[in-house]
């Protein structure tokens, strides 16, 4: 069964003006588990994690409430102001919601590059680990100094980076990236999601995503690869069905069975029932 790592709903009413703008018009509307379903099947995905993209508890609770519906839903990464006097409880109570898998601060939206470089942070960040939580850093090229000093300090925090870090594909700088990279996938805490390329390819072709792919494989191997479609961010580039075969092409074979699937598994800790399939209630 392969399980997609990284994938999103939301309700425009709910957003109050947040992302996507009204001119991103192939997704600018509602998506809910309903119109995900089909692509699900049709690419054998038996599974998947849903990301936050609102930083709203209310949104989370939103998402652990469709995980509670939709057995497909393995895993919930919610948002928690880390910095808020009550984050600890607010960790503590969320984490009663077993899909609760993991949190995710908005770093990439946040104006002060050293936000998470605080030690306001260390009591959620130990609430997190005493409930079993993983981090997803959302963070573009100018984080990674910074993550990299978060993931030194806080060892045993499981982290993954969302989107291979944005890297500027379409500017053309992958050296700076590669080069930042590789001192985080040197960190045993540190993994990396394959998704996301094609939305910083920009207009050109999907081979400029190639050496980009192929540096995440090289870098975080086999073991610390989780692949994410990033539905429905993905309608504006291509489609779900897409983007995977594109990456089960990129992808070695052999390495099918862990990126594709039992990274995500043992990152995020999901419990999924022998035979599960895809269904709703």
């Amino acid at each position: 069964m392969r399980i997609d790592a990284h994938q999103h709903f939301w309700k425009l009413s709910e957003r109050a003006g947040g992302w996507p703008p009204a001119d991103l018009a192939a997704i600018y509307r509602d998506f809910a588990p309903g119109d995900l379903e089909p692509s699900l099947r049709a690419s054998g995905i038996g599974g998947t994690v849903v990301v936050q993209s609102l930083p709203s508890v209310d949104e989370t609770e939103f998402l652990l409430d469709l995980a509670d519906r939709h057995d497909f839903i393995l895993g919930i990464v919610g948002w928690v102001d880390l910095k808020a006097g009550d984050a600890a409880s607010t960790i503590e109570r969320l984490a009663r919601r077993p899909k609760l898998r993991g949190l995710r601060p908005m770093l990439q939206d946040i104006e002060a590059t050293d936000w998470i470089d605080d030690p306001v942070i260390a009591p959620a960040v130990a609430a997190m680990s005493a409930h079993h939580l993983t981090f997803d850093a959302l963070v573009t090229p100018r984080h990674f100094a910074v993550l990299t000093t978060f993931a030194n300090r806080y060892g045993d925090l499981p982290i993954v980076i969302d989107h291979a870090g944005k890297p500027p594909i379409s500017s053309g700088r992958y050296h700076e990236w590669r080069v930042a990279m590789s001192s985080l996938a040197r960190l045993p805490n540190v993994h990396c999601k394959l998704s996301g390329l094609l939305t910083e390819a920009g207009l050109q072709r999907p081979e400029a995503i190639r050496p980009y792919a192929e540096t995440i494989l090289e870098l975080f191997g086999e073991d610390r690869t989780i692949w994410g479609s990033d539905w429905p961010v993905i309608l504006l580039d291509s489609s779900y069905e897409t983007w995977l075969s594109i990456c089960l092409d990129l992808v070695p074979g052999d390495h099918h069975p862990k990126v594709f699937a039992g990274n995500a598994k043992s990152f995020y800790g999901l419990q999924i029932e022998s035979g599960q399939r895809v269904a709703s209630r």
